[in-house]
């Protein structure tokens, strides 16, 4: 008799959840050289020199101190942050970049009888994390108008509520009042996820010393410019720190991140100038393409730009945007395009770049304007 395939016995073998899941699509990481990298909102510029003085001291001059596992705690990390946001080391978490602890924050508070919420459009990760946790998810939809649904997330069942501040994919903010207007009756834990804050007009992270269930994410990879090391940090009570430290890996944070994290917190001075030339470069873009290409661009607190494309004969539309995708993609420009929701799909996401950047891609948009 012949054997079964190997594939299906295995898929028969995970857990049925498991099996079921589709996995987040980050977006695309070119291999090779030449392209304008627009689609995933690192930072076009490289981190402060202090970052790579720091790695080259921890590396050392034989790399020994690399056969060494990395503090557990990342407590030199922690007291850094603590300090930064005038808080105890003890209301401090330090994970593997935010979704590490956005992943974590599910863990410990999601599952099939205690619901995760989020609103639609968001960060696509959150439904996946909930899936991983085989948990129960609540969604909220925005409409166009992309008001906060203070009302609705305040009378939400949900344990857990992720609301990312600015939103992403659309780079909306939202105002403190009207956040802590949800804290003062939701009975969950707020989750406000700001890795897009230092680009935001306000943030969040002064209400946690009157809200026990607020919990704040950030992440170093966008205004620090360190996404490919991985370092994000949960802002919390005590409590909610100490059930993330019994569920983390044991060493999540290695000795490399620690060092360039600690080394990029300690010049904010240069992190401060990059950030008012990221916000430059949005505010002057976002000027082009509403005036002069008359495109619906929403007012973006982030370091990305969230436009509906229009093309010559006036039309938009998924189809439209995706047109658009297809023809920066063959010139060598990535951007992202969302089609799987209504309010995002007629919608490209596209990163602020250097001035450089942002000027060929201008070029390619009013080529496309002439074929499209």
């Amino acid at each position: 008799m012949p054997s079964r395939n190997p594939k299906s016995k295995i898929q028969d073998l995970a857990l049925p959840h498991v099996a079921a899941l589709h996995a987040y699509t980050p977006g695309l990481q070119p291999g090779e050289p030449g392209w304008i990298k627009l689609n995933t909102n690192e930072s076009p510029y490289p981190p402060s020199p202090r970052v790579v003085e720091a790695l080259r001291r921890e590396i050392g001059e034989d790399g020994a101190s690399l056969r060494l596992y990395p503090n557990p705690a990342s407590a030199a990390l922690r007291e850094a942050v603590a300090r930064l946001h005038g808080l105890g080391a003890d209301q401090v978490f330090i994970g593997n970049g935010a979704d590490d602890v956005l992943n974590l924050l599910v863990r410990c508070f999601c599952a099939p009888a205690s619901a995760a919420g989020f609103t639609l459009p968001s960060y696509s990760l959150y439904p996946v994390l909930v899936g991983i946790q085989d948990g129960r998810a609540v969604s909220l939809d925005f409409d166009r108008s992309m008001k906060l649904p203070v009302d609705a997330i305040a009378a939400s069942a949900a344990k857990v509520f992720f609301l990312t501040s600015p939103n992403a994919p659309t780079g909306v903010g939202f105002r403190t009042a009207d956040i802590e207007a949800i804290l003062r009756r939701f009975h969950g834990l707020l989750v406000v996820d700001e890795t897009y804050a230092a680009f935001a007009e306000e943030n969040a992270a002064g209400l946690l010393p009157q809200h026990p269930t607020l919990c704040i994410v950030r992440t170093l990879s966008k205004s620090h410019c360190l996404a490919g090391m991985r370092v994000g940090y949960a802002l919390a009570r005590p409590e909610v720190i100490g059930l993330l430290d019994r569920v983390k890996d044991s060493y999540n944070v290695s000795r490399l991140a620690q060092a360039g994290a600690l080394a990029a917190l300690g010049d904010p001075d240069y992190y401060a100038a990059l950030v008012r030339k990221i916000k430059a470069t949005r505010d002057r873009v976002h000027g082009q393409w509403t005036t002069k290409l008359g495109w619906f661009t929403q007012p973006s607190q982030a370091n990305f730009l969230f436009t509906e494309p229009r093309d010559r004969a006036g039309r938009t539309g998924p189809e439209v945007a995706r047109g658009l995708y297809d023809f920066l993609y063959a010139r060598k420009i990535l951007v992202r395009h969302f089609g799987s929701h209504a309010l995002t799909s007629s919608f490209l996401r596209i990163s602020v770049g250097t001035d450089g950047a942002m000027l060929v891609l201008q070029e390619n948009l009013e080529a496309w304007l002439k074929h499209a």
